[in-house]
């Protein structure tokens, strides 16, 4: 059998990352032998991580093919019917060289509705041919993500039907699989038989030696210019990471550590965000390194090993589908201060975890930005990001914490804050600053004690987990998901009335941050 595996790129993060660990377990698990793995994508991996990747394949064939009209839409100068004829000839020429009677294509994050060219023409030519797909959703293009809809409608697609019908495509030769299990219950719903909760893999691996941790250690140090304690955020540098909450709680905890972040913006949309934290990080001297390893040239430790190396790790992110440093953090035995995310907190309670250091919101007192400012940014923003919706959809939209709160200050939670409000905070002292906000916030005035003794808690992995989240349960989930001759095609309806519920949902007050409305907040 082949099995070909779709994504937009193999930029470092987590899709990468699920792709890497999933597929050996998926190979060697698999009934039948599978003859080929086809890297289907938009630009050439990095030449490091393919080596590595088909020596984790054990010999099996590995064969990449890029085509540029497989990536992001908004990436490409080519007009709308160059693309989409680009992709279909990609597509055409894909299956010209395999088993089409004996494969299975696996394609991920097209719910993103960065090519919607790409999703219709696949997932049709799925469906004519009876070749089985399944459509991996890590992200939703209507997750915070309206600008994308703006794209969407000047590439062809109007309405919200003909999107939903490219992402959440009905057919029986088509499953679903979400990395949550919010969002499965909901695609479970509507594809019955078709769709699944699959939790992404994770490997409680050995630590790194005790000797290349202390490498890693003394290039972090080279890195920052100074010998001093790292507490590392492992993320992109995207506007849903936070990053902002992340320094404030480093100085807040521990002044005397540097905030470091590992990648670089991924896409075009997010340089502004990027710029705009840098320039500020450099005018305010902040103990704030970001994206250390794109910006390296040197050899680098890996991820597991600047986690060994780091004194405390921070996630503070919006929005994530699945939550990937929570996990890491835990098997690299180092203690981790993260947001609660209402999505997947249910699912790490599932699997065993405990993080003693996590919180649902950071609150801060309104003395420390600008509030008539940025009340009326706020308004001004949300308008506009509404405007960016379809009628219906933005009908919907829960009203953002501050403009809930009124025309009075009043605390509010950080991350409901705009970049330029959160930036006000950051340029305030920061005993200042800790000392309005302490009483809002209780559980820190203990772990800013445990930071300074280097004593905050660290989450055991637990047995549960392996069982759970281990290579083989990953393959036997997956399996399960494969459509089969006996799968029965879903409602006509269904695309449609899934993406309808998943905006109803994301639309909520609780999910509405201001940070996430455009890349100039």
């Amino acid at each position: 059998m082949d099995l070909i595996i779709f994504h937009h790129h193999f930029r470092p993060g987590g899709v990468r990352r699920v792709i890497e660990l999933a597929t050996p377990h998926l190979v060697s698990n698999w009934p039948e032998r599978i003859s080929m793995v086809v890297l289907a994508t938009g630009e050439a991996p990095d030449p490091a991580w393919l080596r590595a990747f088909r020596k984790r394949l054990h010999g099996h064939r590995v064969k990449v093919q890029v085509e540029s009209a497989f990536g992001y839409v908004s990436e490409m100068p080519q007009n709308d019917k160059t693309i989409a004829n680009r992709v279909k000839a990609g597509i055409t020429r894909m299956l010209r060289d395999i088993n089409r009677d004996n494969c299975l294509i696996w394609a991920h994050n097209l719910g993103l509705g960065r090519n919607l060219f790409l999703a219709r023409e696949l997932t049709f030519m799925c469906h004519r041919s009876g070749i089985r797909l399944i459509l991996h959703h890590h992200d939703w293009w209507f997750e915070n993500r309206w600008n994308h809809f703006t794209i969407m409608r000047q590439t062809g697609f109007r309405k919200t039907l003909a999107v939903a019908r490219a992402v959440l495509a009905a057919s029986p030769f088509i499953a679903h699989a979400a990395i949550n299990n919010a969002d499965a219950i909901i695609l479970a719903k509507h594809f019955p038989g078709l769709a699944g909760w699959l939790p992404n893999p994770v490997e409680n691996e050995a630590l790194p030696l005790a000797a290349r941790v202390e490498v890693a250690r003394k290039w972090l140090c080279t890195q920052i210019g100074e010998e001093s304690p790292v507490w590392l955020l492992p993320s992109r540098l995207l506007r849903r990471k936070n990053i902002c909450e992340a320094l404030l709680l480093t100085r807040w905890l521990r002044p005397q550590a540097w905030l470091v972040t590992t990648g670089g913006a991924s896409s075009a949309e997010e340089r502004t965000y990027a710029e705009t934290l840098a320039k500020a990080a450099k005018i305010q001297g902040w103990r704030l390194r970001l994206s250390i390893l794109q910006t390296s040239k040197n050899a680098q430790p890996t991820i597991a090993e600047l986690l060994a190396a780091s004194e405390a790790i921070l996630f503070t992110s919006l929005q994530e589908g699945f939550g990937l440093p929570y996990l890491e953090t835990a098997a690299a035995r180092r203690p981790l201060v993260a947001r609660q995310l209402p999505n997947i907190a249910p699912d790490l309670d599932l699997f065993g975890f405990t993080f003693p250091q996590s919180y649902s919101e950071l609150r801060v007192d309104p003395v420390l930005f600008d509030w008539r400012a940025e009340r009326g940014r706020q308004v001004r923003l949300f308008a506009e990001w509404k405007s960016s919706m379809p009628r219906a959809a933005s009908r919907l939209a829960g009203k953002p914490a501050v403009l809930a709160a009124g025309k009075d200050p009043c605390p509010v939670p950080f991350s409901r804050l705009t970049l330029t409000a959160q930036l006000e905070v950051l340029a305030q002292p920061v005993e200042f600053s800790w000392d309005l906000c302490a009483n809002l916030n209780p559980f820190l005035e203990t772990w800013r004690k445990r930071a300074a003794q280097r004593r905050l808690e660290i989450t055991p992995w637990p047995r549960k987990a392996e069982r759970l989240l281990g290579g083989m349960a990953y393959a036997q989930r997956f399996l399960a998901l494969l459509p089969t001759s006996l799968s029965q095609a879903p409602p006509s309806t269904a695309s449609e009335a899934a993406q309808a519920e998943f905006i109803r949902n994301k639309l909520k007050p609780e999910n509405i941050y201001p940070l996430l409305w455009n890349s100039r907040t």
